[in-house]
């Protein structure tokens, strides 16, 4: 919806979608600790309501903690941005968008604290429908706000945010319904001593998620520092990474779910002192995750246009450097989905087993050692521009994704050595 408002402010969206996701990406890898923690719990004693309720209520509590420092940055980010060197105009219409959609983020991670819940309950369906619930939401009142229908007025970029804010704290109210309401989420009563804080239970959680987090946040920045380069590059070459981005983004999803259920796998499997089963866990989801992206790889390299088309009208003369632009991402986009969906479900695999320093130290320098200064290299010194930026992107990613795996295998061979 946004790219059919125009370059500019298409522009403008992926500098605030980039940064509003650099910010709630850490806060997800924060919270996301509650998921080992919670299969693992879940799988010593599945009616051990008092562990499972001082998990939960460390995670919302983790959520609103983090939110602060997150909100506060982003109120300033135009200033970041001039700073940063970007189109003054564009950093003005990405500042309105950036102040309607900031606070979205407090109910998405209190409604992924309790998808955490639901997964490792191994209940994903009533998520799902919550998440359906949430997109059609989404869509209607985007198309309402944005364009301004049903007597409403044109609010643009900034209905785009009002949209997205409304969206997630429906989809908290939907999940904490859910709550309450069915009998199997309902019996661990996890608002019981909500107040009832244990500082050493949210230490071992921040020791836990901070990792996860700053993880999460080395890859999230890595496509953030690729947008900035890119507004150096130009606004069509801005435009065209983030329609590649949102293609890419899509299919990311996949293989992060799979990770997610490597992580309860495992997770469950390990704290019913069953090795194999968690060694077999993870190589069943890796196995899905990685062919899943090698079947988008194949779509992005066959049919480029046909994805474009909805993000932008192919149609239009003004929008042909766009598209000839972002054809060319797609193809460099293709070649990392396998490596990208092996490092998602991998990193996920071994959350489960609460590694998580290693692969924090991986992501540092498959990302940052070398993915950015070799983008930034081919961009700049050999004058490759964005194409340059995106095969930074392959290089960093392919990395991760061997060590990541290889860490995994050792792993399996020590779990299959203790249980023989």
């Amino acid at each position: 919806m946004i790219g059919s408002l125009g370059k500019s402010e298409l522009a403008a969206g992926s500098l605030t979608a980039s940064l509003y996701q650099a910010c709630m990406i850490f806060s997800l890898g924060l919270v996301s600790a509650t998921i080992p923690m919670l299969a693992t719990s879940l799988g010593k004693d599945r009616n051990d309501h008092n562990s499972i309720q001082q998990i939960l209520r460390h995670g919302f509590l983790t959520a609103f903690i983090i939110c602060l420092p997150f909100w506060l940055l982003m109120w300033h980010a135009e200033s970041l941005w001039l700073a940063l060197g970007q189109n003054p105009d564009t950093a003005l219409l990405a500042k309105k968008y950036i102040h309607s959609i900031q606070w979205s983020l407090l109910p998405y991670l209190g409604y992924i604290v309790l998808r955490s819940f639901f997964a490792a309950l191994e209940k994903p369906l009533w998520t799902l429908i919550v998440a359906v619930g949430g997109i059609v939401i989404n869509a209607l009142l985007g198309w309402i706000l944005i364009f301004g229908y049903l007597g409403l007025p044109a609010l643009g970029l900034v209905g785009a945010g009002i949209a997205t804010t409304i969206t997630n704290i429906s989809m908290f109210i939907g999940m904490l319904l859910l709550v309450y309401k069915h009998p199997l989420f309902k019996q661990y009563k996890i608002f019981t001593q909500f107040l009832h804080w244990n500082w050493q239970q949210l230490y071992q959680m921040w020791k836990l998620g901070i990792p996860i987090a700053i993880t999460f946040t080395l890859e999230t920045l890595v496509f953030y520092a690729a947008v900035i380069m890119m507004g150096i590059i130009g606004d069509t070459s801005l435009a065209a990474h983030a329609i590649a981005m949102q293609i890419s983004s899509v299919s990311y999803m996949i293989p992060l779910g799979f990770g997610q259920v490597a992580t309860i796998r495992v997770g469950l499997a390990m704290g019913k002192a069953k090795p194999h089963d968690a060694v077999q866990a993870g190589w069943v989801s890796y196995g899905l995750g990685v062919g899943f992206m090698a079947l988008a790889a194949g779509v992005m390299w066959l049919a480029p246009e046909s994805l474009i088309q909805f993000f932008i009208d192919i149609n239009a003369p003004e929008n042909r450097a766009v598209i000839i632009t972002a054809t060319q991402f797609l193809f460099f986009a293709a070649l990392f989905q396998i490596t990208d969906g092996a490092q998602a479900v991998a990193a996920g695999m071994l959350r489960g087993l609460y590694d998580t320093r290693t692969p924090m130290l991986l992501a540092l320098l498959g990302y940052w050692v070398l993915g950015v200064p070799i983008g930034a290299f081919l961009a700049f010194v050999l004058d490759m521009e964005g194409v340059g930026i995106w095969i930074g992107f392959v290089t960093g990613l392919s990395v991760v994704a061997v060590l990541l795996t290889l860490r995994w295998w050792r792993h399996g061979q020590r779990l299959l050595t203790r249980k023989a």
